[in-house]
């Protein structure tokens, strides 16, 4: 069987994409709806509510526990994963947003006080991290999918 055959008929492969893609477009919505406008980067970005990281490595870990048992490699090792990309959504590159922020607000004020030569070319990116909730719920988001796929195929 080719490569691509295979991948199409890999479930824990599809329910981590449909995680991923889910968190994303729940990410751009909810963006979308609190802002007013639509921000194309939102599809792809990291960062909002939900996490499309926590959701998409949950999936892994549900489908790997469908596919494999609680006892196998495979959980073991999808459970961890999901564990460290969580803490590190929450921790360091949380840590890195809110220093974006307060390093754009310095550079704006520079440049509010006529201090050109301290301007950025381009904006810090500020969305790089998660709050628990935004883990939470994208963690959840792809868990109850990937319970729902896994259901529908039983």
């Amino acid at each position: 069987m080719s490569f691509f055959q295979e991948l199409s008929t890999n479930t824990m492969f599809w329910a981590a994409v449909l995680s991923w893609f889910a968190a994303q477009l729940l990410k751009t919505l909810i963006h979308l709806f609190l802002t007013k406008k639509f921000t194309a980067e939102r599809l792809v970005g990291s960062g909002g509510m939900p996490s499309s990281h926590s959701s998409t490595v949950c999936s892994l870990a549900t489908a790997a526990y469908f596919e494999y048992g609680a006892g196998s490699f495979e959980f073991a090792l999808c459970f961890f994963l999901a564990i460290i990309v969580m803490h590190d959504a929450m921790g360091v590159r949380w840590e890195t947003g809110i220093q974006a922020r307060l390093l754009n607000n310095m550079l704006k004020t520079f440049e509010d006080m006529g201090r050109s030569e301290l301007s950025a070319q381009e904006k810090l990116k500020e969305f790089v991290g998660h709050t628990p909730l935004q883990v939470l719920m994208g963690a959840l988001l792809g868990i109850l999918l990937t319970v729902c796929i896994y259901s529908l195929l039983s």
